[in-house]
């Protein structure tokens, strides 16, 4: 060791410089931009540091690269000399350092400037008689590896090198050496240890250039037409790719480069690469490539990382869905409820619930015509959300939900995946379209593939046999419709939450028709806004006497009538616009109404005029319901016994019939009625509309009704509905869709409505606009109900049976 000098370090991470070679360094490294200033800086005063001499007096700055491994400095460093300072091809400043020998690695301090200093010794080297063979030897050996990797320009450099240590240093610039055999080589001083190092490595490294050539031309003597054939296909390949570069198109063919481009989920991306290595193992014949390109395209499509964000004004969001919709307050409110979770975690910063996002799975039952399936397009607008529809009535096939398995012919995804690639987001709102209406045959149960799609318990590892691979379902909103529950299995029904859309009162069909299905239907007659005005009289009488339904589809078509009407006029000029229609004009373009309120009629033409008629309330698949019920005794001179049935009656009503028979011939006296007649002559019970099939278990009261009023003579009142299920002892039971019904009596001019006593509470759910229509009375027994539906007695029992 000799001299101690005072040198700013330069830290060299993962790399090691040999005394000998010139590196250039990029400037933009702080540690090295500080080495370098310091270097060119004035030196540190002798006060600082005394005892040592400076590197002043060279002529050029000097720095110390020290290698550093996991933030520790190695014991030797390479002494640099700054030979230049300038810019490198791309602007980027840099530095060209020179080695110029070792150095002992000392203290290190902190100096002036933002570099720190090393107390560097030079390092003594030493040699013996053989460090000129093994110099002489490597230069060979060096000479052999540039002749394999085809390095000729630098040949004549290595044979220009006659210092011993300066050979062995040569190493240094091989990039077959680790940094660990390079830091080895710097801190061993003794040359022809140094070049012993360097041959053996050296040595090991030709040896296994000469096999890889050895094999590389057997590989390419013994290569087979087949082997042939792959490599100009590649070549082919690489040439269409570069052609496709000049016209825009590589980046669509090029999967592997796309597949690393996208943002997919750890397991959809590993996946996709192996197919990706599958493509690349697959001769252009086979059709297995176009299985994967498809397969590839589809994963790639998907948006497995684009979200809309969702609405959170709640105000606008209920706006919107009242702009849209007229009623339906409890889907609303539904809605709102969710948007109002969802704000209330975000700005409580809670994150998915579970790890899991929260969705909703709402079915919307109700009659056709009452907005169900437009419904799902104002809950996205609302809720700022994708929309998309997926129609299901009629599909069959289970595959239709979770896909085709790739080896078939013409596999796809299913349609659940494909609404979600249509949709351009993984947090739509997804409207399952008619899901009552999903069949099942051999190929399968698609309303079973739908319990995972529609369980939020699962549907976030929802797996489509076509892809594969996971998608999360459980941040969708699905939309369910469905005209009857009845037909969806019940484990299906109970993983969505039930909102029934009872129908629209007259009122509501008023505002719907003025506010939506009017200007629509203006402009589809080409029509203007102001060239046809219809009144709230004559939507009113519209909804009430043309068309009576729960929805407003007829309504809709009505209007849609009368507008052709009016645009015929039109041309023959038999009228001019602009035209006002009120509810008297209604029969000029659409003849008489269709649907006169039976109390409207004449008292002598009323179906109730007749003893044995009664009025019952109906729950069908297209909201509620009027239903009459007709009985008859047979002559006692015909001879005729027992109970007839007709009006195709299920179970459960041929049941409510025979429970009233025997209420009421253990009970008949107690009533007044001559209960002999129900055991001496046979009773005919018939339900109008024979072709329809009729059942369910709220027709007990109606039965009894009719059967007393037959029995009694005393007609029952035209007025007068009523809907109940009656057991042997003469209690009213509780019944189902008491909404549906109510507004059902409400659409046919009914006055009165009975119900049981316990549905008093469903009476919440009905508007108040019908309540205050109708004069609902809620009855514990039978004899409360004869009391309000029959009529006073006029003549006798007797003469009227």
């Amino acid at each position: 060791m000799s001299d101690t000098r005072l040198l700013p370090v330069l830290p060299l991470d993962d790399d090691v410089v040999l005394p000998g070679m010139v590196v250039p360094l990029d400037l933009s490294d702080t540690e090295t931009r500080a080495a370098v200033e310091s270097a060119q800086a004035k030196t540190p005063s002798q006060a600082s540091f005394p005892g040592i001499r400076s590197s002043a007096a060279t002529k050029k700055a000097e720095v110390l690269i020290v290698p550093r491994a996991h933030g520790e400095y190695a014991g030797f460093g390479t002494v640099a000399t700054v030979e230049r300072i300038g810019r490198v091809p791309g602007g980027k400043a840099a530095v060209l350092l020179r080695g110029t020998g070792r150095a002992l690695v000392g203290r290190i301090a902190d100096g002036p400037g933002a570099a720190r200093w090393v107390h560097a010794e030079d390092a003594t080297e030493t040699t013996d008689d053989r460090t000129a063979q093994l110099a002489a030897e490597y230069k060979a050996v060096v000479i052999s590896i540039l002749q394999q990797r085809g390095g000729w320009q630098l040949i004549d450099a290595v044979q220009q090198v006659e210092d011993a240590s300066a050979v062995a240093d040569l190493s240094g610039n091989a990039p077959y050496l680790s940094t660990e055999q390079k830091l080895e080589l710097l801190s061993t001083l003794d040359v022809s240890a140094r070049l012993e190092k360097a041959l053996e490595w050296s040595k090991e490294h030709l040896a296994e250039l000469e096999v890889t050539d050895t094999i590389r031309k057997d590989v390419a003597e013994g290569m087979e037409k087949q082997q042939k054939e792959f490599l100009l296909r590649r070549q082919l390949e690489a040439i269409r790719k570069e052609l496709g570069e000049l016209d825009g198109t590589a980046d669509e063919t090029d999967y592997r480069a796309r597949v690393e481009a996208a943002e997919l989920p750890d397991a959809v991306k590993k996946a996709a690469l192996a197919e990706v290595d599958k493509l690349d193992r697959t001769s252009e014949q086979s059709p297995e490539g176009g299985w994967i390109r498809t397969w590839l395209d589809t994963v790639l499509e998907l948006p497995w990382n684009e979200r809309t964000e969702d609405v959170y004004d709640i105000a606008a969001a209920r706006a919107v869905l009242d702009a849209d919709h007229a009623g339906l307050d409890d889907v609303k409110e539904r809605i709102i409820e969710y948007l109002a979770v969802r704000k209330r975690r975000a700005e409580s910063g809670l994150g998915p619930v579970g790890g899991r996002r929260s969705g909703a799975v709402l079915a919307l039952a109700g009659p056709p015509g009452v907005g169900k399936t437009s419904l799902g397009e104002s809950v996205a607008k609302a809720m700022g959300r994708k929309f998309v529809r997926v129609a299901l009535g009629g599909i069959r096939d289970e595959a239709e939900i979770r896909g085709h398995r790739r080896t078939y012919v013409g596999a796809l995804p299913g349609r659940v995946v494909r609404a979600i690639k249509e949709a351009g987001s993984m947090n739509p709102v997804v409207l399952l379209d008619e899901i009552d209406k999903v069949g099942a045959d051999y190929r399968g149960d698609p309303t079973a593939a739908l319990l995972e799609v529609l369980d939020p318990e699962q549907n976030h590892t929802f797996r489509d046999h076509y892809l594969e691979v996971e998608l999360d379902l459980s941040d969708v909103v699905f939309l369910a419709t469905a005209n009857a529950l009845e037909t969806i299995p019940g484990p299906l029904l109970d993983r969505m939450e039930l909102v029934t859309l009872d129908g629209y009162t007259e009122h509501e069909k008023v505002t719907i028709a003025r506010d939506h299905l009017l200007p629509r239907e203006l402009e589809r007659a080409g029509l203007g806004t102001s060239d046809v005005v219809l009144t709230d009289a004559a939507f009113s009488r519209i909804a009430a006497e043309y068309t009576r339904e729960a929805g407003v589809r007829d309504a809709n078509r009505t209007i849609a009538k009368v507008l052709r009407k009016v645009a015929t006029k039109v041309a023959l000029d038999e009228v001019s616009l602009p035209l006002s229609i009120d509810a008297g004009d209604l029969e000029t373009y659409l003849g008489r109404p269709r649907h006169l309120p039976e109390s409207s009629l004449p008292a002598s033409t009323q179906r109730t005029a007749t003893p044995g008629v009664a009025t019952g309330l109906a729950v069908t698949g297209a909201g509620g319901d009027v239903l009459y019920i007709e009985a008859s005794l047979a002559d006692e001179e015909s001879g005729a016994s027992g109970l007839q049935l007709t009006g195709q009656l299920g179970d459960v009503m041929k049941e409510s019939v025979q429970i009233a028979l025997s209420y009421l011939r253990s009970h008949g006296a107690e009533l007044e009625l001559p209960v002999g007649d129900l055991r001496k002559r046979g009773i005919h019970v018939h339900v109008p509309a024979g072709a329809v099939p009729k059942d369910g278990p709220s027709a007990g009261i109606t039965m009894t009704t009719a059967l007393a009023s037959l029995l009694s003579g005393r007609v029952v009142r035209a007025d007068v509905a009523m809907t109940g299920e009656v057991s042997l002892t003469g209690r009213v039971l509780p019944i189902g869709g008491v909404k549906q019904k109510l507004l059902a009596a409400h659409r046919a001019g009914m006055k009165t409505v009975i119900i049981p006593q316990r549905n008093e509470p469903d009476l919440d759910d009905v508007p108040a606009e019908v309540l205050a229509q109708l004069d609902v009375h809620a009855v514990a027994n039978v004899r409360e109900v004869l009391d309000l539906a029959l009529t006073p007695a006029s003549t006798p029992v007797s003469q009227a049976a």
